[in-house]
């Protein structure tokens, strides 16, 4: 099956107003023109309103980097999905690995962001990956296994339509340092055939799964180009439009 390549990247806690609208701008201009894949951005919470304005009536999706599974309530510091909505946002990012390493954030509380996010019609991209001690331990597999199960937890075939795996090796994050596109091809397999045994092929074959770990215009080219790898989560070189307009522009 044929599927759309996705590049998304994911700001951070990087950018001010005057400075996210700059970039969000040079970022719809950048991918004008191309329609044989997606594009979205994930700027920080503050900003997300003004960047959605920005990127209006172009082909750009506009991300939350973190959401809420209420739509309103005593939940001091968090988004909701009507928030992510009401600013522009039709997206929504959970687990990165810095909400799991930093924030502590487990499965379960991953799980309630997806499912909460899928409910108010978001598309999700759940973000898994094993750190360097799981991979050299052996652990690799079992990690993403249960990352992937857990997750996805209660989550039926047609909601599955709006979800994205990413799979970002967490000793690969901001590091420099890149899996190989045999590394990344045998993660990406792996969650594939883990995806067809929770729900059915067919799901499997559908289902985006984006590769994030240090993406630069100088691996782009060799990642895309592996048959299980359907786009990226970009991180430091998203903030840079020249780079990120190389990244967007693979192939």
């Amino acid at each position: 099956m044929k599927r759309k390549a996705l590049i998304a990247g994911n700001w951070k806690m990087h950018t001010t107003a005057v400075e996210a609208r700059m970039l969000a701008t040079a970022v719809a201009e950048g991918c004008s023109g191309i329609d044989d894949r997606d594009v979205l951005i994930a700027p920080p919470f503050t900003v997300l309103g003004e960047v959605a304005a920005s990127v209006k009536g172009s082909r750009v999706i506009v991300a939350s980097q973190n959401v809420c599974w209420e739509e309103q309530g005593a939940y001091t510091g968090e988004i909701s999905p009507i928030m992510v909505k009401a600013a522009g946002g039709s997206a929504a990012i959970v687990g990165h690995s810095e909400r799991r390493q930093i924030f502590l954030e487990g499965d379960d509380l991953i799980n309630r962001r997806l499912t909460g996010a899928l409910t108010s019609g978001l598309m999700v991209i759940l973000c898994v990956g094993e750190t360097l001690e799981e991979r050299e331990g052996g652990r690799m597999f079992a990690v993403l296994d249960r990352q992937v199960r857990r997750g996805l937890a209660g989550v039926d075939a047609a909601a599955m339509t709006r979800v994205v795996i990413a799979y970002e090796p967490v000793w690969a994050i901001g590091t420099g340092k890149t899996a190989s596109k045999e590394q990344a091809q045998e993660a990406h397999a792996f969650i594939r055939n883990l995806l067809g045994e929770i729900f059915q092929k067919d799901i499997a074959a559908q289902t985006r799964i984006l590769y994030g770990g240090s993406v630069k215009p100088t691996n782009i080219d060799e990642l895309m180009a592996q048959p299980d790898i359907d786009g990226a989560l970009v991180g430091g070189a998203a903030l840079d439009p020249q780079s990120f307009r190389r990244i967007i522009a693979f192939g």
